[in-house]
């Protein structure tokens, strides 16, 4: 694998175990309006979508969620995570071996920074990030868009042809391989949508002890 020049973290379900906790409270706020759908559904479909453009999507098949659905879903951030968050499996690992090889990082998120902050606060881990966070709340368009992560590159002032994206989304690696970046996609979650990774471009990897080697830093 060649090396490459930067190194791009998604945030939620890559850095931090959110993605349980965040869409069994999303699933209660999408039926508290009238939109029914599963956790499983909102895991294959929504997941890696900044709320925006969830609700751009379900507003789309007739449902009304209300003007202020997106400011509710941040509100409740706190509350969601109020007892804590984990860190995925030996990410410290991976952050470790990306250091010690002294190639640059930073994360572009659905999220906005606030709640990285939060999440990535309760883990530790926001020491390793606090400089480079890069929300979807900073460009037109989020995920499956690539403006999130071309708007990174430049940011850390890298080609995105020499980037590479850590994704657990279909739309995360839609947008990677869209930005012209090579993406490994973590399918580690049992719930992971390892053909719809497979088929948005995605490398994938189930342990994040493998990352580095895959990064040509091991």
């Amino acid at each position: 694998m060649t090396r490459p020049d930067l190194v791009i973290f998604d945030c939620d379900g890559v850095l931090v175990d959110t993605e349980t906790l965040s869409n069994h409270h999303l699933v209660k706020m999408l039926g508290a309006s009238g939109y029914p759908i599963t956790f499983e559904e909102a895991r294959r479909n929504l997941c890696g979508m900044p709320m925006r453009a969830v609700k751009e999507k379900v507003e789309a098949e007739g449902y009304v969620l209300g003007e202020d659905f997106v400011d509710r879903w941040y509100q409740a951030i706190p509350i969601i995570f109020e007892d804590g968050v984990e860190a995925i499996p030996y990410i410290e690992y991976v952050i470790s071996a990306v250091k010690k090889a002294e190639l640059p990082y930073c994360v572009a998120s659905s999220a906005n920074v606030e709640k990285m902050h939060i999440t990535l606060g309760k883990t530790g881990l926001i020491g390793h990030f606090q400089d480079v966070l890069y929300s979807a709340s900073m460009v037109a368009r989020g995920k499956p868009f690539p403006d999130l992560f071309l708007h990174a590159a430049k940011e850390m002032g890298h080609e995105p042809s020499q980037a590479v994206v850590i994704e657990d989304s279909v739309a995360g690696t839609k947008a990677g391989t869209a930005a012209g970046m090579r993406v490994f996609s973590y399918c580690g979650d049992d719930h992971a949508d390892r053909e719809g990774l497979t088929a948005a471009g995605g490398v994938l990897f189930d342990d994040m002890r493998k990352l580095p080697a895959l990064l040509g830093i091991a």
